[in-house]
């Protein structure tokens, strides 16, 4: 049986080639004043994209200030300098050039700025945002699914505790995408992306609680979609074609469609990978990689059918004796898939070795994180968790 939902997907896509030329355009359409041009390390400089971008603003006269240096799981650090030069500046309008991590900064800022006090207790869950100032967005990286969310995650750099917080006030009013832009990323990236985008389908798909056949259909489609893509861009990564197939997933895997019905996301893999980012500072994807097989080993029982209905229909695999064997199959069958594209599955493969002390720490801080339990398909308590990152080793 289904339930209720609200389905709110406020932001403007502009997909396909050449779409980045436009930026001037929909940024004067928005009314500002001043746009702080936000973006990472220095590809996008080097690509050239961010010259096309700031010529493209200066023809339809808006003025900008630029705060580069956003690193994977996005420092809170830079963040409150964002919040000072939009401030400083007057800055009313924020253009992430990047892809998760650059938005999720400018989220983090637009929320800084139009909200008092410290930024970080929204992410602490001690207050709620007000507004935020609006964002846009020119994509580089399919993964994160920021540019058409809710939500953003950001890390604390003392002592790397890694948070996310949602609110609708932060969707992003546009999202340039252009799938060439992503042919310069190196292969490991493309498949942590891949895996992400897999896995924020997944969050919504292995739950309990109610679900709609037309939204299992579009999650089952996206799903086989990205599997098939990822293994054409491992094999051919300037195939325009799988990189636009990517690119369009990563939106509709993390905009809720996939959603629409369910009663409540799982997001425990995500959780529980948080953690671990915050304190080794792995890519996000891998991580996700590293502890999915061990967390649906965990889970699957309580979440059979639905388990048992991705291995046949997404994973396609040879039914076994029963439904139990058919879904551990198609457990395996993803994890041979996370082989196949370079990702880890498991915490060593990822390159870590945490100590049991460090995964009673990791377990502990999920949980807070987590306000006590976590997760859909099976609620995990502390303990729960600790078993799992035991499992991941």
């Amino acid at each position: 049986m289904s339930n209720n939902f609200n389905y709110y997907t406020p932001t403007r896509v502009v997909f396909g080639k050449g779409t980045e030329e436009q930026t001037g355009a929909l940024v004067k359409a928005q009314g500002c004043r001043k746009v702080l041009l936000h973006y990472g390390s220095g590809s996008a400089r080097k690509t050239g994209l961010l010259d096309r971008i700031e010529k493209s603003l200066q023809e339809a006269g808006i003025a900008y200030v630029e705060l580069g240096g956003v690193v994977p799981n996005p420092r809170l650090s830079l963040v409150y300098q964002g919040i000072a030069l939009c401030r400083k500046e007057g800055v009313d309008f924020i253009l992430a050039v990047g892809g998760g991590s650059v938005i999720d900064s400018a989220k983090a800022i637009g929320y800084g700025v139009v909200n008092e006090g410290d930024v970080w207790e929204l992410y602490d869950r001690k207050k709620q945002a007000t507004g935020c100032l609006p964002i846009g967005v020119v994509l580089t990286i399919a993964a994160a699914g920021s540019e058409m969310s809710s939500s953003c995650v950001i890390t604390k750099d003392e002592g790397g505790v890694k948070r996310g917080y949602a609110s609708d006030y932060c969707r992003a009013r546009f999202a340039i995408m252009n799938p060439e832009l992503t042919t310069t990323l190196p292969d490991y990236q493309t498949a942590c992306g891949c895996t992400d985008i897999l896995m924020h389908t997944m969050e919504r798909y292995f739950t309990n609680g109610g679900h709609m056949e037309l939204t299992d259909s579009i999650a089952e489609g996206l799903m086989r979609t990205v599997l098939r893509n990822a293994e054409i861009l491992r094999d051919h990564p300037d195939d325009y074609e799988a990189r636009a197939e990517i690119m369009w997933a990563g939106s509709l895997s993390h905009n809720d469609l996939t959603g629409c019905g369910i009663q409540e996301k799982d997001f425990a893999s995500h959780a529980l990978e948080h953690e671990i980012g915050g304190m080794f500072d792995v890519a996000h994807g891998a991580g996700l990689a590293a502890v999915w097989g061990s967390w649906a080993r965990y889970v699957y029982m309580n979440c059979l059918d639905r388990f048992e209905m991705f291995a046949l229909r997404v994973m396609e695999v040879e039914p076994g004796r029963d439904a139990q064997e058919t879904a551990l199959r198609g457990i395996e069958a993803m994890e041979a898939f996370y082989r196949r594209i370079g990702m880890p599955t498991s915490l060593r493969e990822l390159g870590i070795a945490p100590t049991d002390e460090q995964l009673v720490e990791l377990a502990r801080n999920c949980s807070i994180a987590s306000g006590g339990k976590k997760g859909s398909a099976k609620v995990l308590q502390e303990a729960d968790m600790l078993a799992i990152y035991r499992a991941s080793l």
